[in-house]
């Protein structure tokens, strides 16, 4: 059951969805589709957010909304109005949350974020951005079946809700006047028409009724897991709608580095996958692929970008003055499915080369659990919600969390912005994000230029190095927002 004051729309499993399903055959070799949050760790009970004192104590600097504003730059985009105001940002995940209308009006209050119509107990007034939830094939109660199961390791929806408070609060946090459309699917599994299929069809709604401009999806898969390259292939339908209607799709790159594992069943856990891997849908030149960094700036400073050497994690101790250093496990590299796309045939200099293939990801944004986005979650009272911290069942509090689940619905978050700029949705940003870097006074104004660190993730699978310019960790590099969100609409105009 929803909370109150969220609105909801649940479709009925048969033919709600006017799109293609895919058959089984084809279904059949379908990887399990996983969230991207590479590790957490509950810093605190309670609704105050933790001092840094006690994430220091987690070993971990955490970051507020307005310490991450101020890593990108993104006062200047607020003082003059541009908040992703008029427009709407769909995320999808599994399940959802119940408990997500509460949660998200507990992080705003704490944090003094704009509030949102949909938030439990809010009056909604106009002109107020809204969240609001779409239950797509309705939203059946799930919980994880017993050790002793045959079945294909089906998770808890509670389980899930951790990776949608990340993706909703942080989402609202940097684009505090969006609208947001949480979309969920009632599985994560593997088998038949579950899982990708079932998510995939969910995009193609939301972009056959209008529903929104920005798609953020942190979930992935290595390419490698799919029973062949061309079942990938059915399931770009939502994508290639997309690009015809506006729509900006954004990815996460993945949390393994340049590694990517199999895993066919998901109860079955896995195995590493021999060679360099990325993750699809990130891989995909139809999407923006987010990577990731670790954020070395001081979490205490909300006005300005200010690298910080002495806090934890190590990796900011061990590169005095970098204000971001490519996080270890960064998915990236090259894909063995698709060829290289038009708009990377130009990088900017001292890029590492892209051959023949594509190359991921695009863009990156803070990544590292050491260096993470602190997120307000409720669980069950009884310990039972699926979650552990060490050896102990979670519980209701704040959240330190990191991974490409976190860079992403963060630049969800910044292309609502140019959106708004542009005054409708952009649609492919790819090549335009592109054509900016090929200019240098454009690139070193617009990006952050990260050139440390190596996504060497597994000893046993190469990795890639940071660079100056391009590199298979953090795509171009990182915002400067209120230099590059501009300069984005400039280029998507001009072509």
């Amino acid at each position: 059951m929803l909370l109150a004051g969220v609105s909801s729309l649940a479709l009925a499993a048969s033919g709600a969805l006017a799109v293609p399903t895919v058959g089984s055959a084809v279904a059949a070799g379908y990887p399990a589709m996983h969230p991207t949050v590479a590790d957490f760790a509950q810093v605190s009970t309670g609704t105050t957010p933790p001092t840094q004192a006690q994430c220091a104590g987690a070993g971990r600097r955490c970051f507020s909304p307005q310490a991450i504003r101020a890593a990108y730059n993104l006062g200047p985009l607020y003082a003059n109005g541009y908040d992703g105001r008029g427009q709407t940002i769909a995320i999808f995940d599994s399940y959802g949350s119940d408990t997500m209308a509460h949660d998200l009006h507990v992080f705003d209050q704490a944090f003094g974020i704009t509030a949102m119509c949909g938030e439990e107990g809010v009056t909604c007034q106009p002109g107020m951005p809204t969240f609001s939830e779409l239950h797509v094939q309705g939203s059946p109660g799930t919980t994880a079946p017993p050790d002793t199961s045959k079945g294909t390791g089906q998770e808890s929806k509670a389980a899930w809700a951790l990776e949608v408070a990340l993706d909703v609060e942080t989402a609202h946090a940097m684009a505090p006047g969006a609208n947001i459309l949480l979309v969920s699917t009632p599985t994560a599994e593997t088998l038949g028409v579950q899982g990708f299929p079932a998510m995939m069809n969910a995009e193609q709604y939301v972009v056959d009724h209008h529903l929104a401009n920005v798609i953020s999806q942190s979930f992935a898969s290595a390419e490698g897991a799919f029973a062949s390259p061309q079942s990938i292939e059915p399931l770009r339908h939502a994508f290639k709608s997309a690009a015809l209607n506006g729509v900006t799709v954004l990815g996460s790159s993945g949390d393994d580095g340049s590694s990517g594992s199999k895993k066919t069943p998901v109860k079955q856990g896995g195995t590493t996958l021999p060679d360099p891997a990325v993750e699809w849908p990130a891989s995909d030149p139809l999407v923006t692929g987010v990577g990731g960094t670790y954020l070395c700036t001081d979490p205490n400073a909300t006005g300005t970008r200010a690298a910080d050497s002495t806090d934890n994690p190590a990796k900011c101790q061990a590169n005095p003055g970098a204000a971001e250093v490519g996080w270890t496990f960064a998915g990236g590299g090259f894909s063995q499915v698709f060829d290289k796309p038009a708009y990377q045939s130009a990088l900017p200099a001292g890029s590492t080369p892209i051959g023949a293939k594509r190359g991921v990801p695009d863009i990156s944004l803070q990544a590292a659990p050491g260096t993470g986005a602190l997120v307000y979650l409720s669980l069950p009272p009884d310990g039972s919600g699926g979650l552990k911290c060490g050896a102990t069942p979670c519980s209701t509090g704040w959240y330190d969390i990191g991974g490409t689940s976190l860079s992403c619905p963060e630049w969800a978050g910044l292309v609502s912005i140019a959106d708004q700029i542009n005054g409708g949705g952009l649609g492919q940003i790819n090549p335009a994000l592109y054509k900016l870097s090929t200019d240098p006074a454009k690139y070193a104004a617009d990006f952050n230029d990260v050139t440390l660190g190596n996504n060497t993730a597994d000893p046993t699978v190469p990795g890639y190095p940071a660079t100056t310019g391009w590199d298979p960790i953090t795509g171009l590099g990182t915002p400067n927002a209120a230099k590059l969100l501009p300069d984005l609409v400039s280029a998507v105009r001009a072509g």
